[in-house]
């Protein structure tokens, strides 16, 4: 009984180690074929590196002003006898826009128009008699005077009703009429908005690093988003002397052509100022970088000579400017370099590739998207 015992458990431990061997082999042969193991190579899409003149530009955000804008206002109180412009209309230098009540000032004009006449005569009476030596100077300078007094508090009428009945300062296009017939009006009240809309200006600011690049009468271009596709040439007429001591921006004001009235005052546009100079950059598709906060990078496709085929090399860049569906490269990238141009942010270094570009997209520098 023991005999069998014994030869039983020896049997069982035979049987274990067996399966134990069998188990380590299987398990050796996995892992053997896990490091012979390659992945498929990733199918990419590829660009090259290109060299390219670009027009040195700069970009602002701008808000319209007029060149003359006021609000017109009534110089001198009085009530609103008359209105003689239509809200939203054009208007020329020197229209009458509204009339004030000047009855008191016009009743009261000939009696002062015969005080002059009156005071004339005796200036003349005066002239010759002292002429004669009738009369001493003094009577006469008394007489001088009495002219001169009369003759101001005529034009002093005559200025009062000319306020009274208020006119364009310039001409441009009228606003909303802020007062109605009958109202009394208050010394400063608003009347209407007058702006003069063409030309019109564009002013906006830049860093203080770029000072140095501006001058007067450089071209610019103005986009609105109130006329989608429509580009407005015009030219800097004025930089501001002084930087901001908050932002170190200094302001610019660029005059624009708006013979069609499409810009008012108070939009916001986008602006370029376009320099005369080109400047040579490589430029890649914006798609290729791969964006993190240690640093932009793009994967180059290189010979992969161990195991055939292509593979991925990461390597880091330093980006400039960005136009369109380009971007241009400061360091990292030579010419004619080929880099993954899409789908970057699944890629590793070292990755085996394969380059596919029929599902490439179309990179253009100024893209035109359809509206969907």
């Amino acid at each position: 009984m023991k005999k069998r015992f014994i030869f039983a458990v020896i049997f069982l431990v035979i049987v274990a180690a067996v399966l134990a061997g069998i188990k380590v082999l299987q398990i050796g042969a996995m892992v053997d074929k896990g490091k012979k193991f390659v992945p498929p190579p990733e199918t990419v899409t590829a660009a090259a590196v290109a060299s390219e003149s670009w027009r040195s530009e700069l970009s602002a955000v701008g808000t319209l002003t007029a060149v003359q804008g006021v609000t017109v206002a009534a110089e001198l109180p009085g009530k609103v006898a008359k209105l003689h412009f239509v809200p939203g209309n054009s208007v020329t230098k020197g229209d009458l826009l509204l009339s004030q009540d000047t009855t008191s000032e016009e009743a009261d004009l000939p009696g002062a128009q015969a005080q002059v006449k009156m005071a004339r005569a005796d200036l003349d009476r005066a002239g010759k008699m002292i002429a004669d030596k009738i009369i001493s100077q003094a009577d006469y300078d008394k007489a001088a005077a009495g002219h001169e007094q009369a003759s101001s508090k005529v034009n002093s009428i005559r200025v009062i009703i000319a306020k009274k009945n208020i006119r364009a300062p310039f001409s441009g296009k009228l606003g909303i009429r802020q007062v109605n017939l009958g109202q009394i009006l208050k010394e400063g009240e608003p009347v209407v908005t007058l702006q003069a809309l063409d030309p019109i200006f564009v002013d906006f600011t830049l860093p203080q690093q770029q000072i140095a690049q501006l001058k007067p009468d450089l071209p610019v271009r103005v986009m609105c988003d109130a006329l989608p596709g429509v580009t407005i040439d015009g030219r800097i007429t004025a930089i501001n002397p002084l930087v901001e001591s908050g932002t170190r921006n200094v302001q610019i004001q660029a005059t624009v052509s708006n013979k069609e009235e499409r810009l008012r005052p108070g939009m916001f546009v986008n602006v370029s100022i376009d320099f005369p100079s080109q400047e040579k950059v490589l430029m890649i598709p914006a798609t290729s970088v791969l964006y993190a906060p240690y640093g932009d990078s793009v994967f180059v496709i290189e010979s992969d000579k161990e195991r055939g085929g292509e593979m991925l090399r990461q390597q880091f860049v330093r980006l400039g400017e960005k136009r369109g569906d380009f971007i241009a490269v400061s360091s990292g990238l030579g010419e004619g370099d080929r880099i993954v141009s899409t789908g970057v942010f699944k890629l590793r270094n070292g990755q085996a590739v394969t380059v596919d570009n029929r599902l490439s997209p179309n990179f253009k520098p100024a893209p035109a998207p359809e509206n969907n």
